[in-house]
């Protein structure tokens, strides 16, 4: 069978251009199995994954989750909230203690960039990256690139402005490296002070003018301000960004054409994106969500295939 490169899925910059296909293909495979009566299957049967997440999520860990059962693995999830950590436990010794319950697979969200290319250079399982601090978030941006891909049928040559909090997403970096590699024209539109200093040496273009930026697009991923990772205030108010930046379907209608709209989540509606533009036959938001358990399974499933001591089923 075709194979990953790679042992971890830490970040995009370490996948290729056909490693991304392949990920693609294989959740082709597994959507289909999403859709049949029975959604299960025995791929990973032997397999245990852990989930270990220090930071809040909905989404991305209830994808996780079921990505892994419906793959039959075995699942532990891990919050720090009530852990040792908040003992003074260090990150490497509760993952140690973890893995020492023989748990194959991590799957891990932390505040800190770079905490799962540590754990990966001190640990033998396979660890997943579901959002490092403000540096990636590898898993959605592979949703997303296959989102577009299955709605256009080709990412290529595709205009994508990514708008709102450049500056502290990791959604944003992810998806830049994702949509370069395949091939698709990126811009970053939002307020300066929410644009990195040094962003134009992504060889993305730039824009401030949110109009000028849907003009020329053909798919608008809007992000959410994240108030969270805001330590100053980079803008007067949410009610003064919402006017100049936010989405609305007076704003997509002065445009000479349609675009696509799309959302990482959790939507703040009336802020980036309002409601009758989230929910429009224009958006594929909730496509999103779905795919992103089709390409969870394809990665956990590819990295699995990388276990010298296993040999998954794609049944």
């Amino acid at each position: 069978m075709e194979e990953l490169k790679v042992k971890h899925l830490l970040g995009i910059k370490e996948l290729s251009k056909e490693e991304i296909q392949l990920i693609f293909r294989t959740a082709s495979h597994f959507k289909e199995i999403l859709n049949r009566p029975i959604k299960k299957v025995p791929s990973l049967r032997d397999v245990t994954i852990a989930n270990v997440f220090f930071e809040n999520s909905t989404r991305t860990k209830l994808s996780f989750e079921l990505a892994e059962k419906r793959l039959s693995a075995d699942v532990v999830n891990f919050s720090s909230s009530g852990s040792s950590v908040k003992k003074g436990e260090t990150l490497l010794d509760t993952i140690n203690n973890i893995l020492a319950m023989k748990v194959d697979m991590l799957v891990i969200r932390h505040a800190s960039p770079g905490a799962p290319h540590f754990l990966a250079k001190h640990v033998d399982a396979n660890i997943i990256n579901a959002g490092d601090g403000t540096h990636e978030h590898p898993t959605q941006a592979l949703l997303d690139t296959f989102s577009i891909n299955e709605k256009f049928g080709k990412v290529q040559g595709k205009k994508v402005a990514i708008i709102g909090d450049i500056l502290h997403s990791r959604v944003a970096l992810s998806n830049i490296h994702a949509l370069q590699k395949l091939g698709a024209q990126v811009m970053v539109c939002g307020p300066i002070t929410l644009l990195p200093r040094h962003i134009q040496k992504l060889d993305v273009k730039v824009e401030l003018d949110v109009r000028k930026a849907l003009e020329w697009c053909d798919i608008a991923n809007v992000l959410r301000i994240q108030l969270e990772r805001q330590q100053i205030k980079y803008f007067p108010s949410l009610r003064e960004y919402s006017l100049y930046f936010g989405i609305n379907k007076k704003l997509l209608d002065g445009l000479n054409k349609e675009i696509t709209i799309m959302h990482p989540g959790p939507i703040n509606r009336g802020i980036e994106i309002s409601s009758d533009v989230a929910d429009s036959e224009h958006s594929i938001i909730l496509d999103q969500v779905e795919n992103g358990v089709a390409i969870r399974m394809a990665i956990l499933y590819l990295l699995a295939a990388k276990r010298p001591d296993y040999q998954p089923e794609l049944t």
